[in-house]
């Protein structure tokens, strides 16, 4: 049984004049403990079916379903990191944390304490007590990433959330996002423009086609590159020859008439 499954996922948007399709027929599986990233052309639909996946925006047809039960809303099952942070400027990097668990009203001393250890493996227990704005680009998305695993999600969503960062910052943070969700054993998706940061992450990469967006090629990562934390995967012999047919391949459809 598959963890995450979409079957025939469409989507079409309407406006004043035109109704435009982003995603056509688009179905696939993902097993628990897998990492797969979404990579395509600009436009292709890739935030549109993580909001899909989330249970933010209902697909005009076709269905989600986590661990056999139907997705039509958002809900605690999901774990949804973005570019920003959003973290709020008013309150501490540890009341930024809890914000999740007291939605849900999960906000005991044991989930209390299971945050705090979070923020402690990330290396930010010392700025517990600091707000946002003293921090740096990086730490305040290890924050989120701390605020995002305490409701402790099924499914982790990440969109492009090292995009907004410096290249030596990034690196830094994909490699400790690899850690701890393999730590946690958590399941994950990425949407990303970027080949080398799916490559370094992936069990799988996802290829989507132009607009509307529909699977165009699924790059399975050899497996020696799987368990290789993202800086030493890039690093490897294997990762150039990967990166060259995957670059061939989007480049390929970047260049076909649409």
């Amino acid at each position: 049984m598959s963890f995450l499954q979409l079957n025939a996922i469409s989507h079409v948007y309407l406006t004043k004049s035109a109704a435009k399709e982003a995603i056509s027929d688009l179905s696939f599986s993902i097993s628990e403990g897998e990492f797969v990233s979404l990579l395509g052309p600009s436009g292709c639909g890739k935030s549109t079916l993580l909001s899909i996946i989330s249970g933010l925006l209902q697909p005009t047809e076709g269905s989600v379903s986590l661990q056999n039960k139907m997705i039509e809303s958002p809900g605690e099952r999901m774990g949804y990191m973005l570019q920003q942070d959003y973290l709020f400027p008013w309150k501490t990097i540890e009341e930024n944390c809890y914000i999740g668990l007291k939605l849900l009203n999960k906000l005991t001393p044991e989930k209390k304490e299971s945050t705090l250890a979070l923020l402690e493996s990330m290396g930010l227990s010392d700025v517990r007590h600091a707000y946002p704005d003293q921090l740096s680009g990086g730490m305040r998305q290890r924050v989120a990433l701390v605020r995002t695993l305490a409701t402790n999600p099924d499914l982790l969503l990440l969109d492009e959330p090292f995009s907004a960062l410096d290249y030596q910052t990034k690196l830094k943070l994909e490699d400790l996002v690899f850690k701890t969700l393999k730590a946690h054993q958590k399941t994950a998706i990425l949407v990303t423009h970027d080949i080398g940061e799916a490559i370094a992450m992936s069990d799988r990469i996802i290829l989507l086609s132009p607009r509307p967006g529909k699977i165009a090629k699924i790059f399975h990562v050899p497996s020696q590159l799987q368990t290789m934390l993202p800086f030493d995967a890039r690093n490897d012999a294997t990762f150039s020859a990967n990166f060259q047919l995957i670059w061939k391949e989007l480049d390929s459809l970047e260049q076909s008439p649409t």
